[in-house]
């Protein structure tokens, strides 16, 4: 499956996520638990709170970064639930993302009215 493929099937559970548990006003932490749970009824392997290691001049620094989700090893995604959305939160995935030699994370900010104007692309190379 590609990324592409992949996003669409995020696209679509972040829509359900939103309508099914009433749209903003809840914790990033409940629709990143929901949209887990839909991303594994679809078969999509999820790891949540995955660590990135970050190195540093071929150095393994000790901190680590967290990335909310990895869907299938190939697309990262960051649950926001805010209602004043930042371009920082798109630099953080991008960031993310050159540092797992990945090509696209999605930045989904469940703190939108309608959840489809808060879902974001990040592309690194795709």
């Amino acid at each position: 499956m590609t990324e592409n493929e992949i996003s669409k099937f995020i696209y679509e559970c972040a829509i359900e996520v939103h309508r099914n548990l009433g749209g903003p006003g809840l914790l990033e932490g409940v629709y990143e638990e929901a949209l887990v749970w839909e991303l594994i009824q679809k078969g999509l392997k999820v790891e949540r709170q995955a660590d990135l290691p970050v190195i540093y001049k071929n150095n393994r620094l000790d901190k680590t970064l967290k990335i909310d989700l990895i869907v299938e090893n190939k697309v990262i995604v960051e649950c926001k639930a805010t209602t004043k959305y930042n371009d920082i939160f798109e630099a953080q995935t991008l960031t993310y993302l050159r540092l797992a030699n990945m090509k696209l994370g999605m930045v989904i900010n469940f703190g939108e009215k309608l959840v489809k104007n808060g879902i974001h692309r990040v592309v690194n190379g795709l």
